[in-house]
């Protein structure tokens, strides 16, 4: 199986991803931005650092360019997509997913080992976890709180559309401790903490985050 990873301008974890692909036993397939080809991949990563700078809003450039007009068609027909930090809020930008992702309530950079805890276990990217795991895996982002009306959060909430909350101290200020959330179809996903840094034991604070990427591999394998 293939899993693409999207380079943009600014993106910092991309080989991290494909690394992480590679170790949960995928082919990872490097994917530009300024192209229109997704070269077959059968789930796409959008990963995390500074697309394009982060010029405007966090993501806002990003989803105007050229691979993303393939990547949400390819969401919109069912393809898995994840999308880590940066990824998360380019997925909210391009309208795969509802709300969006801004400044930390304390102003200032947080990168830290955050324990999170599994809400979904569904989704194309969260099979392999159970529902109320806590899992760690690090986080690190400047513009990680997520926001969203209050029709918006109650509907994530009543639909079980939370993937994911920051267990412990909040580290930003999402609203009701939202670390991730999926679309209705379960197969996009967007996460703030970086799960592709926790899949070995050598580095990182241990392997909880590989589930992410095995848990995409069996629901290809179960289509």
């Amino acid at each position: 199986m293939k899993v693409g990873v999207v380079t943009f301008p600014g993106s910092l974890d991309d080989v991290d991803a494909r690394r992480a692909v590679r170790v949960a036993g995928a082919e990872p397939v490097a994917l530009w931005h300024g192209d229109h080809d997704l070269q077959g991949v059968d789930a796409i990563v959008l990963p995390g650092g500074f697309s394009y700078g982060d010029y405007l809003r966090c993501g806002a450039i990003a989803r105007f360019a050229p691979i993303m007009t393939e990547v949400v068609e390819a969401a919109n027909a069912g393809v898995p997509v994840l999308g880590i930090c940066n990824g998360f809020q380019i997925l909210c930008e391009s309208h795969l997913l509802p709300g969006a992702l801004i400044r930390n309530d304390h102003r200032t950079f947080v990168c830290r080992d955050q324990q999170l805890v599994i809400e979904n276990a569904s989704t194309a990217w969260t099979s392999d976890y159970t529902a109320g795991q806590t899992i760690t895996v690090p986080l690190k982002n400047g513009e990680g709180g997520f926001v969203a009306d209050a029709a918006t959060l109650d509907a994530l909430e009543g639909e079980g559309r939370v993937v994911a909350r920051y267990g412990g101290v909040n580290p930003n200020g999402s609203l009701r401790d939202i670390a991730g959330i999926t679309n209705e179809r379960g197969n996009v996903v967007g996460l703030m903490p970086h799960p592709e840094h926790a899949v070995e034991e050598l580095t990182g604070p241990g392997t909880d985050g590989l589930g992410f990427f095995t848990s995409v591999l069996t629901s290809l394998v179960a289509r």
